[in-house]
């Protein structure tokens, strides 16, 4: 099980870091070495919170997601996308905005670090989103009790995410947007970009997010539509029959639209998660082939993270470690909100997100022997105020 998910992971390290030996020596495999495990330590909520959609996904989806997926991300997100935030902010080509990383390193992370409050503000303001719906929503499981009870009461109002993010918003732009920081010690009035930017953020999560919860709405309509044809053809038959389907109707997973839009959303969301590892990569090199390989490293083991996840069923065995995931989801998105204006070490950034997953974790740990619930069997769970553990 291990070999055959993290096997692609495994060969991809290995090839990895001996084309970075070759390229540039022990100096180029240490770096490329670090970023990886850079990425992996910021993106492992990311890996929790792919795991609770992509379990949604039919095989076929998932493994769009780990072969055409894993492509937009090693390649679009941490190779392309610094390039074209570049090309757009300097107003240069294609040809002269690679021209440019690879023959003047400083003025094309000088370039990327100046785009830096817009692309916060966008990644900020769409992990807040997400955050938010999900604290707003009303679980059968609740982590932290006395916090998720009367957020989810005050959830009954469905735009109140969409308000606590748009009023965040206006504070940041006001306030760190103001002083935005585009250098090592450089400022400038970034307010209406990080409006813009931010807006654009929300625009993203509620027109995608939306679109898939439509699909997949649709989907479940259709699916219990034909389950009570079924019900009435299993009826009909003398005898009690069993009908074309044997009157049992499994769940295979989502597909068609409702899948790609979930698609869709899961590459925006690994996207927005990638931000900060992309920023933080500068303050080890500005070479931009060190850094998409050593963070495309990375991002193999987010994917082949998730699908062990979903495979193994952890997130039902583990109920907190979702929880845990969106509480440094929400850490994050506040994090890349205030690295507009303030420093934030990336290691505070990973270290926030091991703890609160760690902490999930040992949560789940905890109630699963309180009420004798064995990982991996569907033993009965109780009810939430039988079992939840008071955090």
């Amino acid at each position: 099980m291990l070999l055959r998910t993290f096997g692609w992971s495994f060969a991809v390290t290995g090839v990895g870091l001996a084309l970075a030996f070759i390229l540039w020596g022990w100096e180029g495999f240490a770096v490329v070495a670090i970023l990886s495990i850079l990425e992996i330590s910021l993106s492992f909520d990311n890996a929790v919170v792919n795991a609770s959609v992509l379990a949604k996904m039919n095989a076929f989806w998932q493994k769009i997601f780990l072969t055409i997926g894993i492509l937009i991300a090693v390649f679009g997100m941490r190779l392309v996308f610094p390039l074209l935030i570049v090309g757009i902010t300097a107003k240069l080509g294609p040809i002269e905005t690679i021209d440019l990383a690879i023959n003047d390193k400083d003025e094309y992370e000088r370039l990327v670090t100046a785009a830096h409050p817009s692309i916060a503000a966008f990644g900020g303001i769409f992990l807040l989103m997400i955050f938010l719906d999900f604290i707003f929503e009303d679980r059968e499981h609740k982590w932290l009790a006395w916090l998720e009870k009367p957020l989810a009461r005050l959830g009954k109002l469905d735009v109140l995410s969409v308000l606590v993010a748009l009023s965040a918003l206006l504070v940041v732009a006001t306030t760190y947007g103001a002083e935005a920081l585009v250098g090592d010690h450089e400022t400038a009035d970034k307010t209406a970009t990080v409006l813009i930017s931010g807006l654009l953020g929300l625009i993203t999560y509620l027109v995608v997010g939306g679109l898939s919860d439509h699909f997949e709405n649709k989907l479940e309509e259709d699916d219990e539509d034909a389950a009570e044809d079924d019900e009435k053809a299993e009826k009909a038959e003398e005898g009690g029959g069993a009908t074309k389907n044997g009157g049992n109707r499994e769940l295979v997973g989502l597909a068609g639209k409702a899948a790609f839009f979930l698609f869709l959303y899961l590459e925006v969301l690994d996207a927005s998660f990638s931000f900060d590892g992309v920023i933080g990569a500068f303050a080890i090199t500005n070479d931009i082939f060190e850094m998409a390989l050593g963070l495309g490293i990375g991002a193999m083991y987010v994917r082949s993270l998730t699908v062990y996840l979903v495979r193994k069923g952890t997130l039902d065995d583990y109920v907190y470690l979702e929880h845990g995931a969106h509480y440094a989801i929400g850490a994050l998105a506040i994090i890349l909100l205030v690295t507009i204006g303030q420093h934030i070490n990336e290691v505070v950034t990973g270290v926030i997100g091991v703890a609160l997953i760690a902490l999930a974790f040992w949560s789940s740990v905890v109630r699963n022997r309180r009420i004798g619930h064995e990982p991996g069997k569907n033993n009965g769970q109780g009810s939430e105020s039988e079992v939840e553990a008071k955090v």
